[in-house]
């Protein structure tokens, strides 16, 4: 029988890794994504100052609730929701921009968005908020993104530029 079935089909390997063929699947070649800028940003590890002053704080608080309660379980609650609250201040933000899509990577998540999404941005001392409309309005901070710097304020600010203009050549004269 020759290794097949008997009703003449073939037999499939049980290397997912490998066509039904047997032979080995050809080596796919990594994509290039061209210029690619990628940054961590940790606000608590380069302002230890703050973050000492906002972690007393934390604690005051947590003591005020459990007095006011006198439950371990709210005390808890209130832990985690304050905590919680601040984690992009406590964890660090992994942040990637290529010339395909922008990716942010939290504790809790991986988030990719394309350019073609974004059609202005609007820098300010900490970071840079990528709006998806024209003009300024009240929606762009819920459908936007923000992006905080970390000691690259003028590369993070002229990639964007290079591709907000490339998706939208009508922004050229703009920002």
């Amino acid at each position: 029988m020759n290794g097949n079935k008997p009703d003449g089909q073939e037999q499939l390997p049980l290397d997912l890794n490998l066509p039904p063929s047997g032979k080995p699947a050809p080596e796919t070649e990594p994509v290039d994504e061209g210029r690619i800028l990628e940054w961590v940003s940790h606000p608590a590890k380069r302002n230890m100052r703050t973050t000492v002053i906002v972690t007393l704080f934390l604690f005051l608080l947590l003591v005020v609730i459990y007095f006011m309660t006198f439950s371990v379980w709210f005390t808890v609650l209130g832990f985690m929701i304050l905590y919680g609250s601040l984690s992009s201040f406590y964890f660090p933000t992994r942040y990637k921009f290529s010339e395909k899509e922008i990716t942010i990577k939290t504790t809790m998540q991986t988030l990719k968005k394309q350019w073609s999404q974004y059609r202005s941005f609007y820098p300010d001392k900490n970071g840079v908020l990528l709006s998806p409309f024209v003009r300024p309005t009240r929606l762009e901070n819920f459908r936007g993104i923000y992006i905080r710097f970390a000691k690259n304020r003028e590369d993070v600010i002229a990639f964007v530029k290079m591709m907000l203009v490339k998706d939208n050549p009508e922004k050229a004269e703009g920002k």
